[in-house]
């Protein structure tokens, strides 16, 4: 027992004999011995205090997110799943007893049982197997579009200018296309006059990003972007049995996208942060959300990128989220983001270049004070074990503990393309978003008014013109009578949406101007209607 260990590993197991719930990560490992009665733990209260997976690859790092996800789909906690190699779908699935797994789980002093637990599958825009998931251009915002079409900070600042417009005359961008109607009409005769007073959209960069926009869906990125747009609330499910859902993002079709599924991952996280309430401490997480391949979400990201990011990390956990970020050294996520991080699964690190020398020492840095030579240790980790570090049920650091890690339960990679067709066709959800929908939006209004004779020559913008057209015909002379008596000058921009037909079109579609600007969040993404 405890009481055996030598002197410096007793010290370090009794940091992590925690009495509350607690997930059960691997057994200590001490001067070349795997030490079974030294159980390394994280406590379930403290899956929300965020947390790094880092490790080079090969060295076991999709297997140890297998093995968390498990156990908190175990105890109820729901848990989102990126699958860039297509290997997680297996968490779905009975493990496979074996020679390799039996040994391993004597070692750590496992009772190893195969069990496959609840999942969904989830595929982006379609593509590949899963469920699709499409986000609108409008819910997306122009902070994460501008990092996905890698515009400089000056275009950015653009594209939000376009985005108020938008958001301020109703006209909904659902799609790509809607987006690019836009920019169009406003760099056109009619159109420059809008942004006068605003600052305006010069030619040349309205230029850039119809380009990006053009590039981007010549890459194959425009089935992302839709309706029915998918809903993030269902990640927060839990099976009829009580274990909490697994839902798994299936991204082995869009790997040459990297920009786009990273950034989409980030729109996951904004849409989740609108929709829950403060919570502060909880008992359990209310869903533990993993962002693989994170340094993807950092390169070549602007200033105000970054910011979001931090902000995002630093105030979702009040709402009972939990994020890890999964990727090679902690030195590819910004510090200010690093130090929002509890908790630390390290798995081994080559030093085969100077730079990854370097980058070695800044690892050991990051670490609390250890009797372990982390250097030495960090280089010398087999496949499945890792040095780690969490916050115990007090939120003070647990000792650094080198660790072998238990085995996962379920099928240690993917299951059969087709059980796994079966499984998203057979799921409840299948039906609410199988099939694309392209109702009237942007494109629709900017262009269908011009087609109409005197369309342009009014003198009046065609989403407005296409306002006034709906107003009439459903008799909203009254409404629009109460705004006759402001002087435009004097109105605010809420004033002048509220009275208009522009406010009453909130209650059908996704919202306009006044539901979206109050719900702004930290990356600029709307709020969806309910």
């Amino acid at each position: 027992m405890a009481g055996s260990l030598p002197p410096p590993a007793q010290e370090i197991a009794s940091g992590y004999a925690f009495t509350g719930p607690a997930l059960d990560l691997g057994a200590l490992l001490w001067d070349g011995e795997c030490l079974a009665d030294a159980p390394i733990r994280i406590p379930l209260p403290m899956l929300n205090r965020h947390g790094l997976v880092a490790g080079a690859t090969g060295t076991g790092k999709t297997k140890t997110l297998q093995l968390i996800a498990e156990q908190l789909s175990a105890n109820g906690v729901p848990v989102f799943l990126a699958d860039i190699k297509g290997d997680v779908s297996g968490i779905s699935a009975r493990g496979v007893p074996g020679d390799r797994v039996a040994e391993r789980a004597a070692q750590v002093g496992q009772e190893w049982t195969g069990q496959g637990f609840p999942t969904e599958f989830y595929g982006l825009g379609g593509i590949g197997p899963g469920i699709p998931v499409r986000a609108t251009v409008t819910s997306f915002g122009p902070v994460l579009l501008s990092k996905v079409l890698q515009l400089n900070p000056t275009q950015e600042q653009s594209l939000g200018l376009i985005f108020h417009y938008a958001d301020a005359k109703g006209l909904e961008l659902v799609d790509l296309k809607d987006l690019r109607a836009v920019v169009a009409f406003l760099v056109s005769d009619p159109g420059k006059a809008e942004l006068k007073n605003i600052g305006g959209l010069s030619s040349a960069t309205a230029g850039v990003i119809l380009r990006s926009i053009t590039a981007f869906e010549q890459q194959g990125a425009g089935p992302f972007f839709g309706e029915p747009e998918f809903d993030t609330a269902e990640l927060l499910r839990t099976a009829p049995d009580g274990r909490g859902l697994v839902s798994v993002l299936e991204l082995a079709a869009v790997q040459d996208k990297p920009q786009l599924f990273s950034t989409f991952l980030m729109w996951l996280l904004a849409d989740l942060f609108h929709d829950l309430p403060e919570v502060g401490d909880v008992e359990k997480p209310k869903l533990v959300f993993f962002l693989d391949e994170a340094h993807l979400l950092f390169s070549g990201a602007s200033k105000a990128f970054l910011e979001s990011i931090t902000q995002t990390v630093r105030l979702i956990r009040s709402k009972g989220v939990g994020v890890f970020f999964v990727t090679q050294t902690p030195k590819d996520v910004p510090s200010d983001v690093l130090a929002q991080l509890g908790n630390r699964v390290q798995h081994a690190l080559r030093a085969f270049t100077p730079e990854d020398a370097k980058a070695l020492k800044a690892t050991v840095r990051t670490f609390p004070n250890s009797p372990y030579d982390l250097e030495e240790v960090l280089t010398g980790l087999g496949t499945g074990e890792a040095v780690i570090t969490v916050l115990s049920e007090t939120g003070a650091p647990t000792p650094v503990a080198a660790t072998r890690l238990r085995a996962p339960v379920s099928l240690m990679g993917p299951v059969d393309a087709v059980a796994l067709e079966s499984a998203v066709r057979a799921s409840p959800l299948y039906g609410r978003y199988a099939e694309a929908v392209d109702r009237e939006s942007a494109y629709e209004r900017l262009t269908a008014p011009a087609a109409a004779p005197g369309g342009a020559a009014s003198g009046e913008p065609p989403a407005e013109q296409a306002e006034k057209a709906k107003e009439e015909e459903k008799g909203e002379g009254e409404e629009k009578a109460k705004g006759q008596g402001k002087s435009a000058a004097d109105e605010s921009l809420v004033s002048q949406v509220v009275g208009s037909g522009v406010f009453r079109s909130l209650a059908r579609s996704v919202g306009t101007q006044l539901g979206r600007e109050i719900s702004r969040s930290l990356f600029g993404t709307a709020r969806r209607r309910r």
